[in-house]
């Protein structure tokens, strides 16, 4: 049986015409690494999507290489991926590494065997992200360090002066050329070792969207591997095509509750509730410093609305499963 090594595998919800432009991008690639394939989950959305969806792989000829696995009500980004994770991981022949792409990108020339080349040279890393950035090729960042209540203060406090007094907590790491380790990867484009599946097991389904990425690489550190960026591979991220948290987030408009309920369970989960409390409490001390520069200063709004009472949804339960209607309501 021939070895997969590589498995790509792609969550489509409402963006089928995105995840077809991102397959003519993996197309003249597929074959830069023998025995990589594409999986989609076509998740929830309908059999609209999933006719569609089939209709450009049969008329393209990509039906070798690309395969979709529909599910129904829509499980989010972790259990999206994790459809196709779970049997990839227990079958016979578990693929070499696993890529969770965005439906949202476009892979550039090369960046498949690049970023194969880049793990296969580095068995200490267990992560590996490229590059992400605009069409026009500004890069966006995408490697960062863990969120902590400093964190919080940081960003919600909105000022240059406190963001330069505390330079490592803010989160963000410099953009560079040159590959680094980071403390957890955008999880827009990754390559992961099959290893670390099988050591940390699969992604977290108790985050519907966001956090997952950051909880997963913290795991795969605590199990020993490295988290690596990889600028020499390079994939253009649509960010806030396939889903709007991150534009209403820029807008300064009210993010979706699913976001709240994940980052709730993230402090928790690796600290406890105490932390996300200790966490929301720092955030309204960077609050109240925005709040007066806004009232003296006649400055826009610098936190999203509404955003000093959500940071507390779920502050008492921030482990328990919610589903999605809850998560989305």
């Amino acid at each position: 049986m021939t070895e997969t090594k590589i498995l790509i595998v792609i969550v489509c919800y409402r963006s089928a015409d995105l995840v077809i432009d991102c397959l003519h991008s993996l197309a003249p690639q597929i074959d830069d690494v023998p025995g990589t394939r594409v999986e989609i989950c076509e998740n929830g959305t309908g059999e609209e999507s999933l006719a569609h969806l089939q209709a450009a792989i049969d008329m393209n000829r990509w039906s070798d290489w690309v395969s979709i696995t529909p599910i129904s009500p829509n499980r989010g980004f972790a259990g999206g991926n994790n459809v196709v994770l779970g049997p990839a991981l227990a079958s016979e022949n578990p693929p070499r590494y696993l890529l969770l792409l965005n439906a949202d990108t476009i892979v550039r020339p090369g960046a498949i065997r690049a970023m194969y080349d880049g793990l296969e040279a580095q068995p200490n890393v267990g992560i590996l992200s490229p590059r992400l950035e605009w069409p026009d090729g500004t890069p966006q960042g995408s490697a960062f360090l863990d969120f902590t209540p400093l964190h919080e203060f940081i960003k919600a406090a909105g000022t240059g002066t406190v963001t330069r007094l505390f330079k490592r907590g803010h989160g963000g790491m410099p953009l560079s050329d040159e590959p680094h380790h980071a403390e957890w990867v955008s999880f827009a484009c990754a390559l992961i070792r099959r290893e670390v599946f099988q050591k940390c097991g699969l992604l977290d389904e108790g985050y519907y969207l966001y956090y997952d990425d950051a909880d997963y690489c913290r795991l795969t550190r605590q199990a020993g591997w490295d988290v690596l960026y990889y600028p020499l591979a390079r994939v253009v991220h649509l960010r806030g095509r396939s889903n709007p948290a991150k534009s209403l987030a820029a807008e300064k408009r009210r993010r979706p509750r699913y976001w709240y309920i994940s980052r709730a369970r993230y402090y928790a989960k690796f600290n406890g509730r105490g932390h996300l409390w200790l966490a929301n409490t720092m955030w309204w001390g960077g609050r109240l410093i925005s709040l007066a520069r806004e009232l003296v200063g006649n400055r826009a709004r610098s936190v999203c609305d509404k955003e000093g009472r959500d940071i507390w949804i779920h502050a008492w339960t921030p482990m328990k499963h919610h589903e999605p209607s809850d998560r989305q309501s």
